[in-house]
């Protein structure tokens, strides 16, 4: 929960890029509040026009603030490419009043409605604002935050993969060639369970070698909790080739990568216990509903701080596999995204895996989450509760 201190609506337009990370484009953002303190802010795509739409996706929106725990009341503020010039009324005005309504309906009040178009701003509710709106230069003026952290200049932009080296990259396809040869050799050739026909290996006249670093890889997955856990603790930095193409053969494989994901999610104790179930599942045991109801967005509120670096080693991961093996990181990454309220990087993650891979699993479920408007159930709420 944050307090926001802001004198007037131009200080809280100066404020939203901050709190939200990054500067919002062709956006709506509702920001919930529980008095005088915001539980947060939402950001949606802006809906396309016309009454019908508006009035269908103010109920999807107000709705959702509806969830959150405490709310009695919300304020909307729209960025638009849309222009004040040659308009009698703000931008988006229907929208805005479709908001209003379904706000008033649900017995939320509305505190203000803001809007920033390309040639000025102002609030819905200011009768005296000026035609063509207020100059944008009151909201630079109004931003007293120039030296803290900047925020990304949009939504997608914090999505972007890191860069990785090209000989970095070489080294880690390498080690999943040398990985691949190791498993084989220590536990027989595994069924893929991706669901998708492997890239043909490369042959070599060492082809029958196999490196140790690739041995030494396979041994731990003796212990995957233990695994993954280092890995969140050591940071994508410090992983070397084999390290990282351990974790990518992984994420890979949706049993192994589930384990991974409870791990980081809900602590070593949840890896252990999803580990155990699906081992009692091979052989033949119901998997047990409690402890997949994370990948739902239901039951315990995850550590976002585990989350976050979570999020940041398997983009890395996923910026160092070759394409063909990448789908498995970005599926891991976008249900991380999503599962920190980032719905719109969950999105861009998903749609770049099954650009590789379109029958890639989770990847798809994180998709029809996204485009159902569904987020995890602790979204709405406050940590403890």
């Amino acid at each position: 929960m944050t307090i926001v201190k802001a004198a007037n609506a131009a200080e809280f337009l100066a404020l939203l890029p901050r709190m939200l990370g990054f500067r919002p484009a062709r956006s709506l953002v509702l920001v919930p509040f529980a008095g005088t303190r915001s539980l947060g802010a939402m950001r949606f795509d802006l809906p396309d026009s016309g009454s019908d739409g508006h009035d269908s996706a103010a109920a999807t929106i107000v709705g959702l603030a509806c969830r959150v725990s405490d709310v009695d009341a919300i304020a909307i503020a729209v960025y638009t490419d849309a222009a004040f010039a040659g308009s009698t009324a703000p931008p988006h005005r229907d929208l805005v009043d479709a908001l209003e309504r379904r706000a008033d309906a649900c017995g939320l009040r509305v505190t203000d409605a803001l809007v920033v178009a390309t040639d000025g701003w102002c609030s819905y509710f200011d009768d005296e604002a000026p035609a063509g709106g207020r100059r944008l230069t009151e909201l630079a003026d109004a931003d007293d935050g120039a030296a803290a952290e900047q925020p990304d200049p949009d939504q997608d932009a914090g999505a972007a993969l890191p860069v990785v080296d090209a000989a970095d990259a070489a080294l880690v396809e390498t080690a999943l060639a040398d990985l691949d040869r190791a498993v084989e050799a220590m536990c027989g050739r595994l069924d893929d369970e991706r669901g998708a026909s492997r890239p043909p290996k490369r042959t070599t006249a060492r082809s029958d070698r196999i490196d140790p670093r690739g041995l030494a890889a396979v041994l731990a997955l003796d212990d995957l909790p233990a695994t993954f856990e280092s890995a969140l603790a050591v940071g994508h930095a410090e992983l070397d080739a084999y390290e990282t193409a351990l974790l990518i053969w992984c994420l890979e494989r949706p049993a192994v990568r589930d384990i991974a994901l409870a791990q980081w999610a809900l602590g070593a104790g949840a890896g252990d216990r999803a580990l155990e179930a699906q081992l009692r599942w091979e052989e033949g045991e119901a998997y047990p509903a409690h402890l997949a109801r994370f990948m739902w967005g239901e039951g315990d509120q995850p550590d976002a701080a585990r989350l976050d670096v979570a999020l940041r080693l398997t983009r890395r991961l996923a910026a160092a596999a070759p394409s063909a093996h990448r789908p498995g990181a970005l599926g891991a990454a976008a249900w991380l995204a999503w599962a920190l309220g980032r719905s719109t990087h969950a999105a861009i993650h998903a749609r770049t895996a099954l650009e590789i891979d379109p029958d890639h699993g989770l990847s798809g479920i994180v998709t029809a989450f996204v485009e159902a408007g569904h987020l995890p159930d602790w979204a709405f709420r406050r940590r403890g509760e």
